[in-house]
């Protein structure tokens, strides 16, 4: 395929002022053929595996990275969910496997590893119930593991019993890192329609129906998508602003997948796919907030944001669909609000409520992500907030999550500094009404009718 000089210098100058990056390479690794019977030989088995196919994920990526000059932010890997791998082993504490995890993690140099999740949407195994029960103590106790629950699915709809102890293992992931403002909590993530083949944490799992070892990749751009929709007439129809998008999403697309098909070659292993997602960071000019704002809003969290959420993400997969082989994982737009600058603003002067970023998760990728609450926000609350958003997933056949952390001793109006990519925002105010009766019910939510089409 051959590049026209201004197509070389459009790219170069995407990279240069406006943060046009590959988020991340994601290694997906399964351990089914790691099991044993003992907990010891089974952790000694993901560590040598993990070693093996990852030892050189980082050298080949920054390899690749320089080759193109195009940054690759995250090295990360994913593996089989644990509470399968660890239901076949004599371990009552799965905290053994994380330790496991974290080690290899640290051997290959990569930023986080996933994979120390369960899926309950439908029922427990033993190995759910102890993974579960493992989540504090392992997230707490390693740097680099992160961990996911999927509690409902539009196909099996929602388990109660569930969501109840996620409020409670929120709490206690929060409290264990008191002192770090509950960093532990941010490492965790509450799923409906998990997808097995997503790069972005804290989420990512291997899917037992993926080979043995894939690399998939998340893209990102939201500075770029800025840039081009800054140019556009403030005038013009709505009709070019999609246009306009869809446009340089191909373009990102485009060189996400070269990057991604080219590290996997260079590694040896099947590419996956690619992640159409515009993934924010807290530096200035990398926003979906502000890509928004383009659109004419004052501020996101203004009347009208909704609209031009859905709009940019539907534009976004229509332009990258028709660049890639191969398109899967979340796919539109993030609103982590610690993440992003534009949200972090708004969330500050009180233009973004949880109940408008609620409304906003029903037409993006993803939910309620990287949100500070009170302290004091009891294990029921923190429940009913991530049941709501697994009803919109169930009902609206889409991937919905919650990832919030209520951070000890703090209050609404506080600021937390969480570091890094993580980034920092101001505590969000929320309501205290009691809902324990609701979650006490517990059992389990048929699926919807749009689910019966076999």
């Amino acid at each position: 395929m051959l590049l026209l000089p201004d197509e070389i210098l459009e790219t170069i100058n995407m990279i240069s002022t406006y943060s046009l990056d590959v988020r991340t390479v994601t290694m997906g690794i399964s351990l089914l053929d790691c099991i044993d019977p003992s907990a010891e030989k089974t952790a000694e088995n993901i560590y040598n595996k993990i070693v093996k196919y990852g030892k050189n994920l980082v050298e080949y990526a920054d390899e690749i990275s320089s080759k193109y000059n195009v940054p690759i932010v995250n090295k990360r890997v994913s593996v089989t969910p644990i509470a399968i791998i660890g239901n076949s082993t004599d371990a009552e504490d799965y905290t053994i496997f994380a330790e496991a995890l974290d080690r290899a993690a640290t051997e290959i140099g990569i930023d986080f590893i996933g994979g120390f999740s369960a899926l309950v949407d439908k029922g427990f195994t033993k190995g759910d119930i102890r993974l579960i029960n493992s989540i504090p103590k392992a997230l707490s106790s390693t740097a680099k593991v992160c961990s996911s629950v999927n509690v409902g699915s539009t196909k099996s709809g929602i388990n109660l019993d569930a969501i109840k102890m996620m409020g409670k293992t929120v709490k206690e992931l929060a409290q264990l890192s008191a002192d770090q403002d509950g960093l532990a909590a941010a490492k965790f993530v509450v799923f409906t329609n998990a997808v097995p083949d997503n790069p972005f944490m804290a989420g990512a799992f291997h899917g037992v129906e993926n080979a043995d070892v894939v690399l998939n990749v998340g893209i990102s751009g939201p500075g770029v998508v800025r840039h081009a929709l800054a140019q556009v007439d403030k005038k013009a129809k709505i009709d070019e602003i999609i246009e306009t998008i869809k446009k340089i999403s191909f373009k990102i697309t485009r060189m996400g997948e070269l990057i991604g098909r080219e590290v996997a070659n260079k590694l040896e292993i099947e590419f996956g796919i690619i992640d159409l997602s515009l993934a924010p960071t807290p530096a200035v000019g990398d926003s979906v907030a502000n890509v928004l704002e383009e659109f004419g809003l004052e501020s996101v969290g203004a009347y009208g944001t909704t609209f031009a959420l859905a709009i940019l993400n539907d534009a976004v997969k229509k332009g990258g669909a028709m660049a890639a082989s191969r398109v899967g994982g979340l796919t539109g737009a993030f609103i982590p609000v610690s993440e992003d600058q534009g949200m972090i603003a708004a969330t500050s002067k009180g233009y973004l409520t949880l109940e408008k970023l609620e409304a906003m998760t029903c037409v993006c990728s993803v939910g309620l992500d990287m949100i500070a609450i009170p302290g004091d926000t009891t294990e029921a609350v923190v429940s009913g907030i991530i049941a709501d958003e697994m009803a919109i997933g169930m009902i609206n056949s889409k991937t919905t999550a919650v990832r919030i952390i209520p951070v000890p001793g703090k209050k609404a109006g506080d600021r937390v500094v969480f570091g890094g990519l993580l980034g920092e925002a101001d505590i969000i105010n929320i309501n205290n009404l009691d809902c324990s009766v609701l979650i006490n019910r517990g059992g389990k939510v048929a699926p919807p009718i749009q689910a019966l089409k076999n």
